[in-house]
C-alpha cells in the first residue's frame, strides 16, 4: 500500500497505514498467539485471497484483535480505540499498520485511513459493536455498514470463542496460558442491497442485515466448536 502523508492530531505530517507494517504485525501475532495459547482456526480459506475485505469480529476480550491478526491468512489493519495508543504502544501500533480512532467523534482521519486500506485492496478489521462487551453482535454501530457500502468490500464474519471463559492465575487480564481459543471465519457477504444507495436509511437497513448475518455466524460457530454453553460469558475488565 502506498503511504499517503496526512496531518496528525498536532498538525504534524504522518503516514497512512503501512501494508508492510501490517505484515510485520501479522508475523508478530503468529508467534505470540501460537506461543501463548492454542488457537484452533476454522474457515480461514473463506477470507478472499486478494482484493479488499472487512473482517467483522466479535469482541469479548482484549486478545481478540491480536488473535485474529495472528491467525488471519492476510495482514489486517484494525480500527482500534485511541485510548490503546499510550506510551510505547502508540508508535508500535502505528508501525504495524493499525488505525487509531476516536470513538467519541466522527474521526475523519480514521475514516480516510480505513477507506484507504480498502481502496488499496487491503483487509480492514472492525469490532462492529464499537467496544468490548458480551461479544454477541447484539448492538452494532453504523460504522461497519458505512465502510462496507462505501467501499463495496465484502464482510467476512469472524467469531472468537474461548478467550473470555476463564482468566489466567498469573494475570486476570489474559486467558490461561496454553488454553484453546477458537477463531471461526464465515462466508463473505455484501452489505448493500445492490442499489448503491448511501443514504441514512440505506445504512440503517444494511446494519440490520449485517447484524442478522453476524449473529447467525456466531450461533453456527458456537455449534461447530461446542461452545454453545458459553454464550454470553465474558471475562477481563
Amino acid at each position: 500500500m502506498r503511504r499517503h502523508p496526512r496531518r496528525g492530531e498536532a498538525g504534524r505530517r504522518v503516514s497512512a497505514p503501512s501494508a508492510r507494517g501490517a505484515e510485520v504485525g501479522r508475523r508478530i501475532g503468529v508467534g505470540l498467539m501460537y506461543g501463548l495459547w492454542k488457537p484452533r482456526v476454522l474457515g480461514a480459506w473463506k477470507v478472499p485471497a486478494t482484493g479488499p475485505a472487512i473482517l467483522a469480529v466479535n469482541h469479548a476480550h482484549n486478545i481478540d484483535g491480536p488473535m485474529v491478526m495472528g491467525v488471519a491468512p492476510r495482514p489486517t489493519h484494525f480500527l482500534i480505540k485511541k485510548e490503546a495508543f499510550v506510551g510505547p504502544l502508540d508508535p508500535f501500533l502505528l508501525g504495524i499498520g493499525q488505525l487509531k480512532v476516536d470513538r467519541e467523534i466522527a474521526d475523519r482521519a480514521a475514516i480516510t485511513d480505513a477507506l484507504g486500506v480498502l481502496a488499496s485492496g487491503g483487509v480492514l478489521g472492525i469490532f462492529p459493536e464499537g467496544t468490548r462487551g458480551e461479544g454477541d453482535f447484539a448492538s452494532l454501530r453504523a460504522g461497519l455498514a458505512y465502510f462496507a457500502v462505501r467501499s463495496g468490500a465484502p464482510i467476512v464474519p469472524v467469531a472468537v470463542l474461548g478467550s473470555s471463559e476463564r482468566s489466567s492465575r498469573l494475570t486476570k487480564a489474559l486467558p490461561p496460558l496454553r488454553s484453546r481459543v477458537d477463531v471461526v471465519f464465515g462466508d463473505p457477504f455484501e452489505a448493500g442491497d445492490g442499489s448503491g444507495r448511501r443514504t441514512r436509511q440505506a445504512l440503517d437497513e444494511a446494519t440490520g442485515r449485517i447484524q442478522k448475518l453476524l449473529s447467525a455466524h456466531l450461533d453456527n460457530a458456537r455449534h461447530l466448536t461446542g461452545r454453545r454453553e458459553n454464550a454470553g460469558r465474558t471475562g477481563g475488565r
